[in-house]
């Protein structure tokens, strides 16, 4: 299994034939307005571009993931892309009408803790929470997937969570050859972090009973960790080396 790193929580599975296009987030530079104004300085979303290699990466998609419909997950260039070329979608039950509404080909919606079949395979539906305190009410609703296919390593993709008993439940009893962790500290003008904090960061890595692929960092003005100061952090704990950060367009090889 490769996974092809294109920016913030868009990336793309390579298992195989099959390459799974994960919560694509496909426009320009700054085609957004920020999601913070205040906490943070007022910078236009995406704060960086797509990669020079991601057309070349979208050319063999043949299937879809979407976490949730938050513009910086599935924004209109990746539904165009997804509809364009029919892409079979899989997305959260509460999403499908919208979805389907826009145009998109949606072959699979899961509830949580449905597990369907998939490329031979299965694709469970994980429960996930869109931050802490009363934000989790403004931010909606989430799905993570836990995928297991033939001759490929198990991955989880905990999409835009805290770490809750559902995650839990998932790193300790299916233990997951990869899990997918979303890093980048969002928080807006108010309240608390959207996806997991710092100390939810290394609490997630040291109950992964594997390698962990860090995303959701470097690319929107909201989430204010780096790059660095997320090695930093895992440094602090002796955790570094079981997590891989990648630079947008790389590609990691499991």
């Amino acid at each position: 299994m490769k996974i092809h790193h294109i920016r913030n929580a868009t990336f793309v599975i390579e298992a195989g034939n099959n390459f799974i296009l994960v919560d694509p987030m496909l426009g320009k530079i700054g085609f957004m307005p920020p999601f913070a104004f205040f906490r943070f300085k007022a910078k236009r979303n995406p704060t960086v571009d797509l990669p020079n290699n991601y057309e070349t990466i979208l050319d063999k998609v043949t299937h879809c993931l979407i976490t949730h419909l938050h513009p910086d997950h599935i924004d209109s260039a990746g539904k165009k892309f997804l509809i364009k070329n029919n892409i079979p979608v899989i997305c959260s039950v509460k999403d499908v009408d919208k979805l389907k509404k826009d145009g998109l080909n949606i072959t699979n919606s899961l509830k949580y803790w449905q597990k369907d079949d998939f490329l031979g395979g299965t694709v469970l539906g994980v429960p996930a929470k869109h931050g802490y305190g009363f934000v989790t009410s403004i931010a909606g609703n989430v799905i993570g997937f836990h995928i297991e296919l033939p001759n490929e390593p198990s991955i989880y993709i905990s999409a835009d969570t805290i770490y809750t008993d559902a995650v839990n439940k998932v790193l300790s009893e299916m233990k997951p050859d990869i899990t997918v962790l979303a890093t980048g500290n969002a928080q807006f003008d108010f309240g608390k972090q959207l996806i997991m904090n710092p100390e939810d960061i290394v609490k997630f890595v040291k109950d992964s009973p594997n390698k962990v692929y860090a995303n959701h960092i470097e690319s929107l003005n909201h989430c204010p960790m780096t790059r660095l100061q997320l090695k930093n952090l895992l440094q602090e704990h002796n955790l570094l080396d079981r997590v891989y950060i990648p630079e947008d367009g790389e590609t990691i090889n499991f």
